[in-house]
């Protein structure tokens, strides 16, 4: 196959511009005959802005937090209703970022709802968090738990080598990174795919639980509410918990800008997903309990594998596979959503001019994508990656709950602001204060995590100052940032997005 030849031009600003077939944007900025375009095409439709929530959200959370739930609230009773609290929560916030993401229409998620309502300066402490560790720590831990359920059913005698697991992540990570730098489609449809899957490991639990039930099997929720009362101290964990693993309703908001007809598909991909995610989530847990004390779920380090060895027999192998598929599915579609992030970040000017760049022939923004890479490798093979999630598992949802609150802000700063979805105000008022309250209450809880979390956050604001505010930087440096960006666009072939993203 004979590849089309790339021509690239230097723009006013020094960097070069492209084309592909030799055909170079016409004078006045208007097309010539057959130029195609290079931007970010709208190609998610409701069907896959569906699989990239419901495939984000389900990832390795629902077979393994459990036992966070229940830990921190001391009871079968309690747990349940954290499970359904969270969902009802998350549910609100997806709401919320419906309305957002509709009267917004501009790909970034929380950064941009930030940006349009506080400012640069928090908008970029979001993302400059989101980038060096937030990001590529979570991605580390989702694609950790995809190694070692993938390697379960050839170790099931002994215990899995910790270098096999990293390296079997190193290559699912290498995989994910190069399927969203090459098309939008093929990662779509994988995603598509990846979910079906993951909705099918949850009936494989959903549906002998059922049956357990039917058969009388409800001994471990009698006096469901009995046991170790849950405290101050343990709420908000349990809360961490289940929300992370209800975490993911907000990445369809990271991509607005390439979603078709984003005023009805964002809502009603975002309303049927929470639906099904949550009712799955709930019935799972109901499905454990049909089978696992609380004492056992509690020494299990696998709950989701425990419950098939005692139901399913010879069949239970399955079940691994099935969990680092949905790993994987999680890895994907939180690579395709935050990569926009990024690249948006870029396009704002709070991240390197390169990262809003895009791919001549693929419409893929390549370094956006790739930049996640070496970072993710980073956390992979150093430090307690789930200490650092520790740490900054409140600065993600301060940020969400300042987000929401910017909803209502802007319903009163802007109430002619075109609003094709709207909620009631009670939606975002209490899905915000519960996030705000629960970060304070993590404080008290876990102040030293909180703390550290707390201090690696504003560290932000120096950054914002040194990188983006001063602007007297020395000649030899913008040259090398002018040099380096040239010669990464050539090996890269990306130019700059054409001027297509206002709204």
């Amino acid at each position: 196959m004979v590849r089309k030849p790339v021509v690239a031009t230097i723009s006013s600003g020094g960097y070069l511009q492209g084309s592909v077939n030799g055909k170079l944007p016409a004078l006045g900025g208007k097309e010539s005959p057959g130029q195609e375009k290079v931007v970010l095409k709208k190609k998610i439709t409701l069907l896959r802005g569906i699989s990239i929530i419901i495939g984000t959200i389900i990832g390795a959370g629902i077979f393994i937090s459990p036992k966070g739930v229940l830990q921190n609230t001391g009871s079968v009773g309690m747990s349940l209703m954290i499970w359904t609290v969270c969902g009802v929560l998350s549910l609100f916030g997806a709401l919320s970022y419906a309305e957002l993401g509709t009267s917004i229409k501009k790909s970034g998620g929380h950064y941009t709802y930030i940006l349009e309502v506080f400012g640069p300066l928090p908008a970029f402490v979001r993302v400059w968090v989101e980038l060096l560790i937030i990001r590529p720590a979570a991605t580390a831990v989702i694609s950790l738990a995809f190694g070692r359920y993938i390697l379960e059913p050839f170790f099931i005698q002994c215990e899995i080598p910790e270098l096999a697991i990293k390296l079997i992540t190193a290559v699912g990570i290498t995989v994910v990174m190069v399927l969203n730098s090459m098309s939008v489609s093929w990662s779509a449809r994988i995603q598509i795919f990846l979910t079906f899957c993951k909705l099918t490991a949850i009936l494989i639990i959903i549906v002998p639980g059922v049956m357990q039930l039917i058969k009388g099997q409800t001994q471990h929720f009698k006096d469901a509410f009995s046991g170790r009362d849950a405290s101050i101290m343990g709420l908000p964990l349990a809360f961490y918990y289940g929300m992370y693993a209800y975490a993911g309703w907000f990445y369809l908001n990271f991509v607005t800008e390439e979603v078709e007809n984003p005023e009805k598909t964002i809502p009603l991909a975002i309303c049927t997903s929470m639906a099904i995610v949550t009712i799955g989530y709930v019935l799972t847990n109901v499905a454990y309990f049909t089978t696992i004390s609380a004492e056992e779920l509690l020494l299990s380090n696998a709950v989701a594998v425990t419950f098939s060895e005692r139901l399913l027999g010879n069949f239970s192998l399955a079940v691994p596979i099935f969990v680092a598929l949905s790993c994987f599915g999680s890895m994907n579609g939180g690579v395709f959503a935050v990569s926009r992030l990024f690249y948006v970040a870029s396009r704002e000017g709070h991240l390197p001019e390169i990262l809003s760049m895009i791919h001549v022939r693929k419409h893929t923004p390549l370094p956006a994508v790739i930049v996640l890479h070496p970072l993710t490798m980073i956390m992979l093979f150093s430090g307690d990656l789930y200490s650092l999630l520790n740490f900054l598992s409140f600065a993600r949802w301060l940020f969400i709950g300042l987000a929401v609150a910017g909803l209502i802000y802007l319903r009163y700063k802007r109430p002619d602001m075109h609003r094709p979805f709207k909620v009631p105000l009670f939606i975002p008022a209490l899905f915000s204060f519960t996030c705000l309250f629960m970060v304070a209450l993590s404080l008290y809880s876990d102040p030293f995590s909180t703390g550290i979390g707390f201090i690696i956050t504003l560290t932000g604001v120096p950054a914002y100052y040194l990188f983006i505010i001063w602007d007297k930087k020395p000649k030899w440096f913008r040259r090398m940032s002018d040099r380096i960006t040239r010669t990464l666009q050539i090996i890269l072939e990306v130019v700059p997005e054409e001027d297509c993203h206002k709204l």
